[in-house]
């Protein structure tokens, strides 16, 4: 018997299959395979996993009869419930569907918001200062969750967000790698080619650590090249 947690208590759930299990979409694609069929009888254009699903019209008063009909369908004859929160009648570049949108010009498939956001909290995660890790260890532990990222979005035709994760990423890295340097910011810059007057002014600048992340100074000291000989991959093709 699985068991959830509500607050300090932890609950038995007698009924119901755990939440992300493997069984969940089994069990869906076997109750809804009725609403597929029913789709496609009526000729629809859709998309569905699991309980998500997409159904494409022409119109907005289109999409509202289909919603309508659906909706009936779902309730009488499967006896579910459609959630009404996270159902619409709307634009596609304004939806998102396992983690995907489409570019509003070109119909481009994109990486939803939503999935970028999530990505970021877990860079944030992995880049504390209070870890400690060395900057190998961080680049590492990033290494795989970017790579399993890569591998289910690798698919976006949109490569522009890409591209900006892949600096802000780089810039996470060296604002993490400056905290580090502390007092020895200056020799490290030195150490690394960057010059007396812009070493002396970094290191000695009243600008946080998420400022000077963003200066020539790092840059310099810490190019794309270094970042990718400790193995951080790019997200974005080059």
């Amino acid at each position: 018997m699985d068991r959830v947690q509500v607050g300090e208590t932890r609950h038995a759930t007698p009924m119901g299959v755990p939440q992300g299990g493997p069984l969940s979409p089994v069990l869906a694609n076997v109750v809804l395979d009725e609403l597929d069929w029913e789709l496609e009888r009526r000729g629809h254009r859709f998309a569905r996993y699991a309980d998500d699903c997409i159904i494409v019209v022409k119109s907005q008063r289109a999409g509202e009869r289909v919603m309508a009909s659906v909706t009936r369908l779902v309730s009488d004859s499967l006896r579910l419930t459609v959630n009404p929160l996270k159902s619409a009648v709307d634009r596609p570049w304004n939806r998102k569907f396992l983690g995907f949108t489409v570019s509003r010009n070109g119909m481009k498939l994109k990486v939803a918001d939503k999935a970028i956001d999530k990505l970021k909290d877990r860079v944030r995660e992995l880049t504390r200062r209070t870890r400690g890790h060395r900057l190998r260890d961080v680049v590492a532990e990033m290494r795989d969750a970017l790579l399993g990222w890569k591998a289910y979005f690798g698919i976006a035709e949109v490569l522009s967000p890409l591209r900006d994760i892949d600096k802000w990423i780089r810039r996470k890295l060296r604002c993490y790698h400056w905290k580090q340097w502390g007092r020895a910011g200056y020799r490290e810059l030195r150490r690394r080619g960057v010059s007396v007057r812009e070493a002396w002014n970094t290191s000695k600048s009243a600008h946080g650590p998420w400022r000077l992340s963003k200066t020539p100074a790092l840059a310099l000291a810490l190019p794309v090249r270094y970042f990718s000989n400790l193995g951080l991959p790019s997200l974005a093709p080059r």
